[in-house]
């Protein structure tokens, strides 16, 4: 429970400091993904998940 803890806090840390250092280029960010279709976010997404996912197999063998 300790690690799950934390890795939510670095998750955290990671996750916000974007929004913190530059938030113009966020928001700017963020129009732009309300313009992409939703089949290139869902690829991307996948892509990330399965990143995510070989990333974490690969760590703890």
């Amino acid at each position: 429970m300790q690690e799950l803890l934390c890795l939510l806090g670095l998750l955290l840390i990671v996750e916000g400091l974007p929004y913190f250092a530059f938030p113009g280029r966020i928001k700017r960010w963020i129009a732009a993904i309300l313009g992409m279709p939703d089949a290139h976010l869902r690829a991307v997404g996948f892509c990330a998940m399965a990143l995510g996912l070989l990333i974490t197999y690969l760590s703890r063998k």
